[in-house]
């Protein structure tokens, strides 16, 4: 996660078109320039730092440009999440949580809920999953992106998660304490993650975290 120069994420000629690498959509100026113009700003800085990653990319920045209420889980189709890949403070280990309603283990995080601060969401969500008293980002810059389909459940229809994942630190205290919206938590060796899972996200951000330390 190099410290790169961030440049001005779906840059925009006097049409209000923005170029995908190429690939140029058409959106309202106005929209683009409020409040989710800082993650598109991010997201173009996360395509310049992983290439191999462009389509998903492109396809994340296109959903968060062509959607005003990204941030809503109201919005049916999909929305923003947020979450932290939360390393103790060596950064050896990384706390998992055996999500209750997906029934595996993942990073800890949630809805944005309206919140176009996703590096603010990520810490939140750590917080209230973890119980953890103290946590500071590592960076500011995004450390991995994922889109995965929710199954639908009950009234909530098959939709989206758009997640961004930041790398975070537990400072202080180790000792967690598990949430309603887990069946456990568990400080994981980072070479072992793939002993609880072989989700190809979960095993890139353990990577990802392994060449940046």
């Amino acid at each position: 996660m190099k410290r790169l120069v961030h440049q001005l994420a779906l840059p925009l000629d006097r049409t209000g078109r923005s170029d995908h690498g190429g690939c140029r959509t058409t959106h309202p100026r106005s929209s683009i320039e409020m409040h989710r113009n800082p993650l598109l700003q991010a997201l173009e800085i996360y395509r310049n730092q992983y290439p191999d990653e462009l389509e998903t990319v492109r396809r994340f920045a296109d959903f968060v440009a062509s959607n005003e209420n990204c941030f809503e889980r109201s919005l049916a189709i999909g929305h923003v999440t947020g979450s932290a890949w939360l390393v103790n403070e060596a950064g050896t280990e990384v706390l998992l949580t055996h999500h209750r309603k997906l029934n595996l283990w993942l990073q800890l995080g949630g809805h944005a809920d309206g919140d176009a601060d996703v590096l603010a969401v990520a810490k939140r969500e750590a917080f209230e999953e973890s119980g953890l008293k103290e946590i500071v980002p590592v960076a500011p810059e995004i450390l991995d992106i994922d889109i995965h389909r929710i199954p639908a459940r009950k009234d909530e229809p098959e939709h989206f998660h758009y997640d961004v994942r930041y790398a975070m630190r537990a400072v202080g205290d180790m000792n967690y304490v598990v949430s309603d919206e887990s069946h456990d938590l568990r400080w994981v060796p980072i070479n072992e993650v793939r002993l609880l899972t072989e989700e190809p996200s979960m095993l890139r951000m353990a990577e990802k975290w392994q060449r940046y330390q």
